[in-house]
């Protein structure tokens, strides 16, 4: 069970008939799906076959999608535009009546541009059916290999994201444990804090001075952000279990991640507890890099 990056690459190639084709798709890091497709013209009922089969692939990514054709042989008709020969004799025949000259002969007026066309023989509708058919089967195959390599790239970037999630839980049970969080030692803190306001004050009441330093401590105490920051582990260990796109909830969690990490910062009143925490903050940001290519 593995999650799939944003970046992957895809080609295909074959023959049908006459025609042989080459489908080449590529996908980067997207908000959304972002699909765009750029193929010979005359194949417009194919893009939108096409857009379905890469959305049933694909949950998010801006992703290209490259078609190229060539006729190997093809049968060539000569036309005869005869419109165009009408107009072409009656010209010559006022010219003559004009210039009293000799009309120019057939193999003249043949020659004239547009007269003659040398156009590829039409394909039928069953022909074009089966071509499309093996178009759509060649992107499917591109598809695949896209969609292979995405999933390879998901499963190197799952076992980063869980070494930094490890990483994340451990530095979060070193500010928990920090010596400065011991009972004994905030007790201590406080009442040499307390004592030397009392030394330096005068006619302060001590129990009022006690109070007021539980109510700072309360306020600096960072248990609530080392819950929280362990339920976040927790949680987005679930998400790296499954195999289903999790790719926003997961940018969601690093932002809660962050969050709780500057605020714990922001708290720290000992230098062990600050140093764990700018730790976690560096260890957050290489997290968030990583989740923004999951799909």
């Amino acid at each position: 069970m593995t999650l799939k990056s944003m970046t992957g690459f895809g080609r295909s190639s074959g023959v049908h008939g006459e025609t042989s084709w080459h489908w080449e798709v590529r996908s980067v890091n997207g908000r959304g799906l972002e699909l765009r497709l750029r193929m010979p013209s005359g194949l417009e009922g194919l893009e939108i076959k096409a857009r379905a089969l890469a959305q049933e692939a694909l949950a998010r990514g801006n992703c290209m999608l490259n078609l190229t054709l060539r006729r190997e042989t093809g049968e060539l008709a000569i036309r005869l535009n005869e419109a165009a020969l009408v107009q072409a004799l009656a010209a010559a025949e006022r010219a003559q009546a004009l210039t009293h000259k000799e009309a120019p002969n057939l193999d003249t007026l043949l020659a004239m541009r547009g007269v003659v066309e040398v156009v590829e023989g039409e394909e039928s509708e069953e022909a074009h059916t089966k071509l499309e058919a093996a178009l759509l089967k060649g992107l499917g195959t591109a598809l695949d290999q896209l969609v292979a390599g995405r999933r390879a790239e998901g499963a190197r970037l799952t076992a980063v994201m869980a070494n930094q999630l490890d990483q994340i839980a451990s530095l979060v049970e070193r500010a928990s444990n920090a010596t400065a969080r011991q009972p004994e030692t905030i007790r201590q803190r406080l009442t040499e804090q307390v004592a030397r306001l009392i030394e330096t004050g005068t006619g302060i009441d001590p129990e009022r001075l006690y109070q007021e330093a539980l109510l700072l401590a309360a306020k600096a105490d960072i248990q609530e952000e080392i819950d929280r920051l362990r339920a976040h582990v927790a949680a987005a260990k679930d998400l790296l279990a499954q195999d289903q796109p999790v790719g926003r909830r997961l940018e969601f969690l690093s932002q809660e991640f962050n969050r709780e990490a500057n605020t714990l910062c922001s708290k720290a009143s000992d230098i062990e507890i600050s140093r764990a925490g700018l730790e976690l903050k560096s260890v957050i940001d290489q997290l968030r890099e990583q989740v923004q290519n999951i799909e």
